[in-house]
């Protein structure tokens, strides 16, 4: 798989069929920064080197099997790699680690030449302080749109060597293109 474009024909040949109104890109864009989401470094090696980006597209899918997914636009400067990984690891940041996310959703540098991250015996790169991470084996590419869905089975996780489950790590959120915290967790 590469950058270019996939052809799309039955998925624009279904939605010409359907025949309506949709909503423009700006529109869809505008109701996305107003649904939060947790932000994630999804990182790899590819050719001998680590690659990667920040993404607030990370899901659940699945408990058993464990699976979860993102979505990454086919014309990313990551996409190469990432249609060419076996294996990658998604790093969930911490609530103070809004610089680590700015740096790895900037084009044109390296995003690991000022440290904060780990190799995983296997290669994979995590990031340091992050909440929890993933490595997680690709199971699936999917073209949809101008993005691939990337459909992942969980492998192994951790998190901060010191940290328990409940022990105050709070996720940093992106929010109508602005970071937040959620600061004390509060069970409804």
């Amino acid at each position: 798989m590469t950058a270019e474009r996939t052809d799309l024909g039955p998925l624009e040949r279904l939605l010409a069929e359907q025949d309506e109104p949709q909503l423009d890109p700006q529109q869809f864009k505008q109701v996305f920064r107003r649904h939060p989401a947790g932000v994630a470094v999804v990182a790899l090696r590819h050719a001998g080197r680590p690659v990667g980006f920040t993404a607030t597209s990370v899901i659940s899918v699945s408990a058993a099997p464990p699976l979860l997914a993102f979505s990454l636009a086919s014309t990313s400067s990551s996409w190469p790699a990432v249609s060419a990984a076996p294996t990658l690891a998604v790093s969930f940041l911490a609530d103070h680690q809004d610089d680590v996310s700015a740096r790895f959703a900037t084009s044109g540098l390296d995003r690991f030449a000022a440290g904060g991250w780990t190799p995983l015996p296997t290669g994979e790169p995590v990031i340091d302080g992050a909440v929890s991470w993933v490595r997680a084996r690709v199971v699936q590419r999917t073209p949809v749109g101008d993005s691939y869905l990337v459909s992942l089975r969980a492998l192994s996780a951790g998190g901060p060597a010191d940290a328990e489950p409940g022990d105050g790590a709070s996720p940093l959120v992106y929010h109508d293109r602005t970071y937040h915290r959620i600061g004390a967790h509060t069970a409804l």
